[in-house]
């Protein structure tokens, strides 16, 4: 009887062991044609005999690029690492022995921590005499014992006096009149802004731990590799998690900002502007702007590959020959708001300031995979734009726009 569950149980295990090496080819068969699939498609775009040309161009300058800010950050990165190794020696150096500091740095050195534990630090007087620190000044009461805290650790403070103004509110207080939130002090990881050896040392851990999953590859090896991809995802972008992934993120993962100046007055250049229906005639991938009531138009673009894009966009501030602003309907696919400033320059014309903050479908990691594809905003508005100048100024409408005027004027005809 034993024999026979013995021999029972090796077959159930031969049987399981065979299951699994079938589910396992069947994956590796799927994740193979995927593979082939996109590596066609991929061919298929960047080899096409109309466009590809200049796609492949467009991807070789985005590579050159990619290579010079690549240099750009190690630099920064070397830097601010040998900064922070001589504040390390520094602070080391302190421990072991007594430091002697005068008044005014010791005063410096104050001031510069103010900023994280008050909302308005020009407000406090700082005295220092032989390490003996005296404020003065009004402060409100929430933030007395931050700034005192605070004060307490700077290197070279032996005592702090405290002859502060307490005010419960700033009401009525000119010198807490404005300000801002107090900085305080954060975990480097819990910055929205990483500094370079933050960003360095939290990718070599992510890389890490990819490896580790590469070589384990099983339920926990693959949450360390996810972690892992986030660290070194949220490294290399410097960015949060949902501004590069695009969920529960602002309408501000990618920002463009731009400026240009048109021989035309203001008056003209805002006309010219208002009218959302222009907007297909000089841009090369806004197909059709409709307007759908209560100052909503709908807008269909070409996205990526060609691919066509909805959304509703709606004015929310309007003054005649000075600003437009909008800002996409909510549950839009891409969600953005822009501004658009008019003044006149000194040659006579205008002066055109755009201001554009977008959050693309998969947030900053689509806006790269856009790019790859031919769709980088920030390169079409450079386009769009030298031909909105040169049809405002000369009257002639552009030929290569997503909708050429001359062609919707012989529709017109037949």
């Amino acid at each position: 009887m034993n024999r026979l569950l013995t021999w029972a149980a090796l077959l159930g295990i031969k049987s399981l062991a065979r299951k699994q090496i079938n589910i396992n080819a069947g994956v590796s068969v799927i994740g193979g044609v995927g593979l082939g699939a996109g590596l066609g498609a991929g061919l298929m775009y960047f080899l096409d005999p109309d466009r590809g040309r200049r796609r492949r161009a467009l991807l070789r300058d985005q590579l050159v690029a990619g290579v010079h800010k690549l240099g750009d950050a190690v630099d920064a990165t070397s830097r601010d690492l040998s900064h922070r190794a001589h504040g390390v020696w520094a602070e080391g150096s302190h421990l072991v022995k007594h430091e002697k500091v005068s008044d005014e740095v010791l005063t410096a050195r104050v001031r510069s921590r103010l900023g994280r534990a008050v909302s308005h630090p020009h407000a406090i007087q700082v005295i220092a005499e032989d390490g003996h620190v005296s404020l003065v000044g009004p402060v409100l009461a929430s933030e007395v014992d931050d700034l005192l805290s605070c004060i307490k650790h700077v290197r070279g403070v032996t005592e702090v006096e405290n002859r502060l103004t307490i005010y419960p509110q700033a009401e009525g207080i000119s010198a807490l009149q404005g300000g801002r939130q107090p900085a305080g002090h954060h975990f480097a990881l819990m910055q929205t802004n990483w500094s370079p050896t933050t960003r360095l040392l939290t990718g070599i851990a992510g890389g890490a731990l990819i490896g580790y999953c590469l070589k384990r590859r099983d339920l926990i090896g693959a949450s360390l590799g996810t972690l892992g991809f986030g660290l070194m995802v949220r490294g290399l972008t410097n960015m949060e998690v949902k501004q590069w992934i695009g969920v529960g993120g602002e309408d501000s993962a990618i920002e463009i900002q731009k400026t240009i100046n048109i021989q035309a007055p203001v008056e003209h250049v805002y006309e010219f502007w208002a009218n959302f229906d222009n907007f297909p005639h000089f841009m090369s991938n806004v197909h059709e702007v409709t307007p759908v009531g209560d100052g909503r138009w709908q807008w269909v673009v070409a996205g990526p590959a060609g691919l066509p894009i909805k959304w509703t966009a709606e004015v929310t501030e309007q003054i005649p020959n000075q600003l437009i602003a909008w800002r996409t309907a909510p549950g839009s696919l891409i969600r953005h708001f822009g501004v658009i400033h008019f003044e006149p320059n000194a040659q006579g014309g205008t002066r055109v300031d755009i201001k554009l903050a977008y959050n693309p479908v998969a947030g900053a990691v689509g806006h790269v995979l856009a790019k790859l594809f031919g769709a980088d905003p920030k390169c079409e508005m450079d386009g769009d734009l030298v031909r909105m100048k040169t049809m405002i100024e000369t009257g002639h409408a552009p030929h290569d726009a997503a909708k050429p005027l001359h062609l919707v004027r012989e529709a017109y005809v037949h």
